[in-house]
């Protein structure tokens, strides 16, 4: 919200969550009834067309989210080089307000605005007046409304939730309080209830109209730099009709210059233009190849086919929250397993993330396979020659360390990066599976004074290093799988082999689980049973904390900052005691339970 609330700040329909769609409900209802009762021949063809144009705007706005941050994911033509604070990911998670809004501003007026019912496909007379006042009154009075925005009593009141946003993204162009975008909306309905009222209004006008707003608002908070430099000297006098996003980038950090809404003319014309904007422009343009830049790289991959939707250039109200699974992204599966397909057949990593903490930079690469991949011996070898180039690509750009971790069954596929170490032992970058800080992750989880804990589930790399540790400490770790059992104990020491047990009895309070441990024995586990989870994909229940999850991207980070020049791959384990104490101190809380 702005740093002083007005009022109409709150939009009307926020308590109704993810139904706030159901505020269209009767103008839906009414279009079915006139079908019904009309028939379609006599309908409106403006009225019931509105609707699935706001649908339309939506596709419009996602794949300008998705472009953008793929984009900026890569690092080019950035104009502000800083990452997106969480703070604002959640602030523009409901972006798709203003469509809501504008859909039941259309309705209405098609329903009572006088000239607004029964509009012909084109009228050029129309197009014409709209594009006069739309350059004339509309970028006037937004350009004066604007800088009255920024004046304390209303930026304060207003505005300053919309100016929050420094590194500006496609959404952002919508974010504001309910009362400034009102006043926005009915600002740009000039030129079309002028029309309607001078009976030279049409269809493919008015849509021509909203897919020009929405475009240059997408554009203009894009931040990054798309318009090429052969069209100003081209059309010299299009740098007056036309900004750019470096353009408006500067207002957002600069904010007392570059006021104007699309049409620059009126910055010149008032002597608001702030001096650096050619700079900038240039400046953006040059491709400095900030992208070859990286201290840092995990490794990750696609999970459930719904999980496309959660990454950063996914959907933004999904990729901002936790992973679930959701009944209106199942019924979408159609468009899922296309980009599974697509995701397939891509033949190499995709960078879906940059951040920078301090002077490390870090990237997140995508291997584009999902997670039942991991599991098809055919796919072995495509999984792996992908990681290879990976993690080549990385030794090249001069990148300190690369992160398996997040790499489902790495361990099976490449015995978590060794054999990339025989393939190429002058491998300059680390490889880090993580292993040693997500096991001391569990074992400082576990509450204090506990003498045993009953190990369940897959047997991996991290569970034998979890085994071993609360052997050490003489924390009795019970084992009900006679397999398992006789898979750890030659891997445990001598002096604390003992503290293996192998027993059917449940009654511990603490169990340490995997992925691979089902339902019915979970249902075994007393009540009030403590569970920690200890691998990347822990059973799912509602209940279970998966924070442990952030030990293997974190360990990534605390071995760059700690320089550490061991990598931790095949049975290598690093010291679990140093790596804590190196995670700790720089700040991280890694733990395994709530």
């Amino acid at each position: 919200m702005a740093t002083n609330p007005g009022i109409l700040s709150e939009w009307p329909w926020k308590r109704l969550g993810s139904f706030k769609y159901l505020v269209l409900a009767p103008w839906v209802v009414h279009g079915c009834h006139l079908a019904a009762t009309k028939g379609w021949r006599e309908l409106d063809l403006g009225y019931v067309a509105i609707l699935p144009s706001m649908l339309l705007r939506a596709l419009h706005d996602q794949a300008w989210i998705t472009v953008s941050r793929l984009y900026n994911a890569r690092g080019k033509r950035q104009i502000v080089r800083r990452g997106i604070e969480f703070d604002q990911v959640d602030r523009e998670r409901n972006w798709d307000d203003q469509i809501i809004l504008s859909a039941i501003l259309l309705l209405l007026g098609a329903v009572y605005l006088p000239g607004g019912q029964h509009l012909p496909l084109w009228r050029t007379d129309g197009a014409v007046l709209l594009a006069l006042l739309h350059a004339g009154p509309v970028e006037f009075l937004y350009y004066w409304f604007h800088r009255a925005l920024h004046h304390h009593v209303l930026y304060t009141r207003y505005h300053s939730h919309h100016h929050a946003s420094i590194v500006t993204e496609p959404i952002t162009s919508v974010i504001h309080p309910f009362a400034e975008l009102l006043a926005y909306q009915l600002l740009f309905s000039i030129p079309m209830i002028t029309c309607a009222l001078t009976g030279t209004a049409s269809i493919i006008t008015f849509e021509i109209y909203v897919i020009y707003i929405d475009f240059m608002n997408n554009m203009g908070h894009c931040n990054f730099e798309l318009v090429p430099n052969w069209l100003f000297e081209w059309i010299p006098p299009l740098k007056y009709l036309m900004y750019t996003p470096s353009f408006h980038s500067l207002h957002h950090t600069q904010f007392r210059t570059n006021y104007s809404l699309f049409m620059p003319f009126y910055d010149y014309i008032y002597n608001t233009m702030d001096k650096s904007s050619e700079t900038l422009y240039q400046d953006s343009l040059k491709d400095k190849n900030e992208e070859k830049e990286v201290d840092v790289v995990h490794l990750t991959h696609l999970t459930s086919l719904q999980s496309i939707y959660h990454i950063r250039p996914g959907f933004a109200q999904y990729a901002s929250r936790p992973y679930t699974s959701m009944w209106h992204l199942r019924i979408m599966w159609p468009v899922s397993w296309l980009s599974m397909v697509l995701t397939w057949s891509y033949g190499s990593w995709f960078t879906v993330e940059r951040n920078v903490m301090g002077k490390l930079r870090m990237q997140s690469w995508a291997i584009p396979r999902y997670r039942f991949h991991y599991g098809l011996k055919q796919e072995k070898e495509a999984i792996n020659d992908l990681i290879e180039k990976a993690i080549s690509e990385a030794d090249k750009k001069g990148t300190k360390v690369v992160s398996l971790g997040l790499l489902n069954q790495a361990h099976n596929l490449n015995r978590s990066g060794e054999l990339y170490l025989q393939k190429y032992p002058k491998l300059g970058v680390r490889i880090v599976d993580g292993t040693s800080l997500a096991a001391a992750v569990v074992v400082n989880s576990i509450p204090k004074g506990t003498n045993q804990v009953i190990l369940a589930g897959n047997i991996s790399k991290v569970a034998l290093a979890v085994a071993s540790a609360l052997c050490k400490k003489n924390v009795k770790v019970i084992l009900t799988n006679k397999q398992d059992y006789h898979s750890l104990k030659p891997n445990i020491p001598q002096n604390s082999a003992s503290n293996l047990v192998l027993s059917n009895t449940d009654s511990a309070k603490v169990w340490v689980i995997g992925e691979g441990l089902d339902a019915a024995e979970q249902l075994k586990a007393e009540k009030g049973t403590q569970f920690i989870p200890y691998s990347q994909f822990p059973p799912r229940m509602n209940w279970l904390p998966r924070r442990v999850m952030s030990a293997w991207r974190i360990a990534g980070i605390v071995h760059a900052l700690e320089g550490w020049k061991e990598d931790e791959c095949g049975d290598t384990v690093l010291d679990m005691e140093k790596v804590w104490s190196a995670a700790v101190m720089h700040g991280f809380s890694p733990v395994a339970h709530a």
